[in-house]
């Protein structure tokens, strides 16, 4: 059976930079949980990431993140390139079935098995079943509105939830202290 769960999203956005996900989880057509945590804060809390896709496969690709992260003393870019290195090439790692969004201070990631580390210009990142929808709301919420970072991505996320089937509207947002 497919497990379809997950909306993501993170922007650095008006010198914040904030991230969200939804709590579903579907399994096939069946909403088995509704407030699963799918974000997380990394690195004595200056990196903020959330995952899509199998949870487990997600945790062990956080935990080698964290890894590359002490490795590579907080270097965000260089901690995101070595894992899709790392995830497109050994064997065990290839096999994952996970996505990532990595947030920093300033800048904003996508990370795939297939060996993709995405650096969107707008610095606003989605991934996820819902992924799109957000990513589109968020597009416009910061086009034309004043809302901080935190506030977008709740905004956004909420417009997703009520879109795609696979995304619910219980949201949890986290940013980054200054």
């Amino acid at each position: 059976m497919k497990t379809r769960s997950t909306t993501i999203l993170g922007i650095v956005h008006k010198g914040e930079t904030a991230i969200g996900g939804d709590g579903q989880v579907t399994l096939g057509n069946t909403v088995v949980k509704h407030n699963s945590m799918k974000i997380r804060k990394l690195y004595n809390g200056k990196v903020l990431t959330g995952f899509a896709g199998s949870a487990a496969d997600a945790f062990t690709l956080l935990g080698r993140f964290e890894e590359k992260l002490e490795q590579y003393s907080g270097n965000v870019h260089r901690s995101v390139v070595e894992l899709a290195k790392d995830w497109r090439t050994d064997k065990f790692l290839r096999r994952l079935e996970a996505m990532l969004a990595v947030l920093s201070e300033e800048s904003a990631f996508i990370v795939s098995g297939n060996g993709d580390v995405i650096e969107p210009d707008d610095k606003i990142v989605a991934i996820g079943s819902g992924g799109m929808y957000a990513l589109a709301a968020a597009k416009m919420l910061k086009k034309y509105s004043d809302l901080s970072a935190a506030e977008l991505v709740k905004e956004a996320l909420n417009t997703a939830s009520e879109i795609c089937i696979y995304t619910n509207d219980k949201i949890t947002v986290e940013k980054l202290d200054k």
